[in-house]
């Protein structure tokens, strides 16, 4: 499979903000012109998980609030959250800053710590009649 590097001038970087959702848990709060209520590729120290990207609230646009192992753990916020443990470990708490690579736009993106590259498996979205029959089997199953 090819790779890319996150400073190709085809990866498109955008800044984004960790804010605190809920008591305890934090969020990852996004730049205004990407796709809501989409199930999206997150791909967190080079392993791939699935997030949500949600709808805004008056006053913040999109944000991503888990990572988890499945399309359906991400619509349902069901199972292990990587998201969280990430910015854990990377020490990232609310307010300050993580970078969010666009691999593919609406549908893979990479979430980085500022002044860190890393590498990504270039992939491309599905045709619309394709993805269309994935999320069919996936609510089936």
């Amino acid at each position: 499979m090819d790779r890319i590097a996150s400073d190709n001038p085809a990866i498109e970087t955008l800044r984004a903000t960790v804010a605190r959702h809920g008591g305890t848990r934090t969020r990852v709060e996004l730049s205004d012109d990407l796709p809501t209520d989409e199930v999206v590729r997150l791909v967190l120290d080079g392993t791939t998980y699935h997030a949500r990207i949600e709808g805004g609230f008056a006053d913040a646009g999109p944000y991503v609030a888990g990572a988890y192992d499945t399309p359906e753990g991400a619509r349902s916020a069901d199972g292990s959250d990587h998201l969280q443990a990430w910015l854990d470990a990377a020490d990232r708490p609310p307010g300050s800053t993580v970078l969010l690579d666009v691999i593919e736009p609406e549908f893979a993106y990479g979430l980085r710590v500022p002044g860190q590259e890393t590498v990504y498996d270039a992939v491309e979205k599905p045709s619309d009649s394709l993805a269309s029959i994935a999320r069919d089997l996936e609510g089936s199953g």
